[in-house]
């Protein structure tokens, strides 16, 4: 019987052992060491956490309950831990926006689930984008963490066609403990995101 583990979020079964896990000790660890000269495992970069972010459209200023349900339900979906509402942090009158209105919804998935996540993106989501010639390589912040914008949320085979209600975007951010962009770059090139040369 699998181990049930209390998170933040209610008690949920306990996840297999991450594949991506497996390869970033037995292949990522030696090639970023052997590229990088580290004398360290530890300095060797790591995969910290994956932040996915879900943002919607109010509909004249006011707060939209039934699309916020849609979107914590896509996102819990995807990514198999319940999401929390994120709230507009100033008042903006071009997009009818006040300050502490709910605006969309984010998640921050770390450990199994985060390796879980990356594995899906990268030979799961990504290859169902029609025409994916590759992510651009200028997205990195220059500390080793990289961004990237999904025009819909129907890539992720979880999405069933016939029960979403609206395309939906989102942004997905990947956190390293890269020291600079070079570093993450060839850390995650190796654990299998799709960056394009140029």
């Amino acid at each position: 019987m699998a181990k049930e583990k209390k998170t933040e979020t209610g008690t949920q079964g306990a996840l297999p052992p991450a594949r991506l896990r497996k390869i970033y000790r037995e292949q990522v660890i030696p090639s970023m060491m052997d590229q990088f000269k580290f004398s360290s495992v530890m300095e060797a970069p790591r995969l910290v956490k994956v932040v996915v972010n879900m943002g919607f459209k109010s509909d004249a200023g006011k707060e939209n309950t039934k699309e916020l349900e849609s979107c914590i339900r896509d996102m819990q979906t995807v990514t198999g831990q319940k999401p929390v509402a994120t709230k507009a942090r100033k008042s903006v009158s071009n997009f009818k926006i006040r300050d502490g209105m709910i605006v969309g919804c984010r998640v921050t998935l770390r450990g199994d689930r985060a390796y879980h996540f990356l594995d899906k993106l990268c030979t799961v989501a990504l290859p169902r984008i029609r025409d994916f010639q590759g992510l651009s390589p200028k997205s990195f912040d220059g500390r080793g963490n990289y961004s990237l914008g999904l025009k819909e949320q129907l890539v992720f085979p979880e999405i069933d066609y016939d029960s979403f209600d609206k395309i939906r975007g989102m942004d997905i951010t990947i956190c390293t403990t890269a020291r600079n962009d070079e570093e993450g770059r060839a850390f995650l090139k190796a654990m299998g995101l799709p960056l394009r040369e140029k």
